[in-house]
């Protein structure tokens, strides 16, 4: 379909009748030379002299050629535009923030696979995780892993099969042996500082207790919550084990209650399913729907024809006297 941008340029297309109906007759004086026998030359060249002005004529062709090229320019003027079909886009209307703990002790075996043989803490979260990234189909995923230090293993971006290449390369001690829960939450304040989406959403996981944070969880959680962050806490592992190993269940409730979300613990895999399933029903994510039409200016088409038919009709006389005194 073509449309018109500037429509009302086609009210110029008159213009030249206007003009030449009630604008005055352009005048300009020449220099001439007075010749005692002027009489005598316009005799031998066959010319009737006489008084008044010289009215210089144009043939029909340039008088044709002249409106066409007007109606030309004025038709580029109006920018002709080729619109194309709707297109439908969906956008991201909830940013999601997924924080994994892979210190030391995520790599106990104390899961199990779909065979029922032992499998490791963080191949399960992994596989389980991976899962539930690719079911974010209009989310703005960002990923963080902590352990001794927290880092951002990728910044917000609907690239979702990245994401989960990016949650398989990850290894047990890539991040030290300890659990920072603290500075894993603080990173994620600041990744979401880049964020404009009102819904922000953070799944904290996590199978040991915070043992050298530079912020305390529970402080951290509540600038979340000022911050607009709703967090989730999983817990993995066991409730009764020791130093490092034990889960701080406690500490991933208060967390969760600071920052409006639940906190969940998964003692299998097939827990864990169902956590990641209930997590998803409790924040559904929000989406942008966009439609916009492709659109391709065509007025510099008008125009190029334009400049073409000038110069042809300017040319032609030139080159039809040629011709004829050739021949």
């Amino acid at each position: 379909m073509i449309e018109l941008a500037f429509p009302l340029a086609l009210l110029l297309a008159p213009a030249p009748l206007l003009v030449w109906r009630f604008a005055p007759p352009y005048r300009q004086s020449l220099p001439s030379l007075r010749f005692p026998f002027f009489r005598q030359l316009a005799s031998a060249a066959g010319i009737e002299p006489r008084r008044g002005s010289v009215v210089v004529s144009r043939t029909p062709l340039q008088m044709v050629a002249a409106g066409v090229v007007w109606a030309l320019m004025v038709l580029a003027l109006a920018q002709p535009t080729r619109v194309g079909e709707p297109i439908v886009e969906t956008r991201a209307g909830r940013d999601l923030v997924l924080a994994i703990d892979i210190s030391g002790s995520m790599d106990e075996r104390d899961f199990k696979d779909a065979s029922g043989a032992p499998a490791q803490r963080l191949e399960t979260v992994k596989r389980i995780a991976g899962d539930f990234i690719e079911r974010r189909e209009g989310d703005r995923i960002a990923l963080i892993v902590f352990g001794t230090r927290a880092y951002l293993q990728t910044p917000f971006t609907e690239d979702l099969s990245t994401v989960r290449e990016m949650l398989e390369q990850i290894e047990v001690g890539m991040a030290g042996p300890h659990t920072a829960l603290g500075d894993s939450i603080g990173l994620a304040i600041r990744t979401f500082e880049s964020s404009a989406l009102k819904q922000r959403l953070l799944i904290l996981l996590s199978d040991g207790a915070d043992t050298g944070s530079f912020m305390s969880p529970i402080n951290a959680a509540a600038i979340a919550a000022e911050n607009g962050v709703e967090i989730h806490t999983v817990g993995v592992g066991r409730r009764d084990g020791r130093g490092e190993n034990r889960l701080d269940a406690d500490a991933l409730q208060s967390i969760a209650e600071k920052a409006q979300g639940r906190f969940y613990f998964a003692e299998d895999a097939a827990a864990l399913t169902t956590i990641y399933a209930r997590i998803d029903g409790l924040a559904p994510r929000a989406t942008e729907t966009v439609s916009h039409r492709p659109r391709q200016t065509l007025g510099h088409w008008p125009l190029a024809l334009a400049a073409i038919l000038a110069l042809l009709v300017a040319v032609w006389p030139v080159a039809a006297a040629r011709l004829g005194a050739r021949a």
